[in-house]
Formats: C-alpha cells, structure tokens, sequence
C-alpha cells in the first residue's frame, strides 16, 4: 500500500511504500529508461523516453500520452547512489512548478526494501494542486506494475 502524507508545516508531500525487491532492484527501476518506461503510472497513458542520463549530474525527459493528449516531464538527477536519489521534476503544463525529490531505498531484510519519497515544492498551494492532479492513482497503478515486473525478473 502506498502512503501519501502532506506536512503541516512545510510544502512536502511524503510517500511511503514497501516492495518485495533489493534496493539495488528499484535503483535500478528509477535510473534504467527501459525499466522505468515500463512502470511509471497511471495505467492510461503510453509513456516515451526522450533523453536519460542516470547519472549524477545528469538529466532526463519523458513524455506520456493518451488519445493524442501528450504529458511532458523533465528534470535533472542531481545526485545517485546505491541508497537514494535526489533530482528535481517538472511537469512541462506548470514549467515554474519545480519540485526537489529525494528518493530513500531503506533495505529492510529478507528481500524487502522501503521506498521513501520526499517532494518538496514552491509553496503549499502547488502543492495541495500535486495532491488534487490524480497523482495517488498514477503512483498506485505504477507501483502496481513496478510490483509485477519484479515478480515476473524484469528488475
């Protein structure tokens, strides 16, 4: 299950969830285009890889679509390591939206690893607007298929 949680006091939202996968599995999920191509949500939309460079110092692109609609994300990996990955994400529809994610792999033994998310954005309006956009069903529905391709070996 996924957990959502927006700070009280500060524009961050948190997001929690355990997978049955090592950490170096959803390391790889997040900085490999092929994998991550395959997984990120929500289930309605065709997702393209325009440029990735998973490396610290790095940047990437990747589009999503449906019925000619065309969604555009785009970012920066400021920071990779074995543990975590720090990079910045901007939907293109709200270019000054800019949010800094930090993305924490916690090993939790016997194959299990916590996947810890912080976003944190401009102000506490663009972030109540994240929380409305539908961003719960395309995490859920992404993580689902991320759960799947780590059952069937594809990560």
């Amino acid at each position: 299950m996924t957990e959502i949680e927006a700070d009280p006091a500060l524009p961050i939202i948190r997001i929690s969830r355990d997978f049955r996968a090592t950490p170096a599995q959803l390391l790889r999920a997040h900085t490999d285009p092929a994998v991550f191509v395959r997984w990120i949500g929500p289930d309605s939309l065709d997702n393209r890889i325009d440029y990735w460079d998973a490396r610290t110092g790095g940047r990437w692109r990747f589009v999503s679509s449906r019925a000619g609609e065309e969604f555009a994300f785009h970012g920066s990996f400021h920071e990779i390591r074995p543990d975590r990955i720090v990079q910045t994400f901007t939907w293109e529809g709200d270019p000054d939206g800019v949010s800094l994610q930090t993305l924490r792999f916690a090993d939790l033994g016997d194959g299990r690893t916590r996947l810890l998310t912080q976003s944190l954005v401009e102000s506490f309006e663009s972030r109540d607007a994240w929380l409305k956009s539908g961003m719960e069903v395309g995490l859920n529905e992404g993580y689902a298929a991320l759960d799947g391709m780590l059952t069937d070996g594809a990560v």
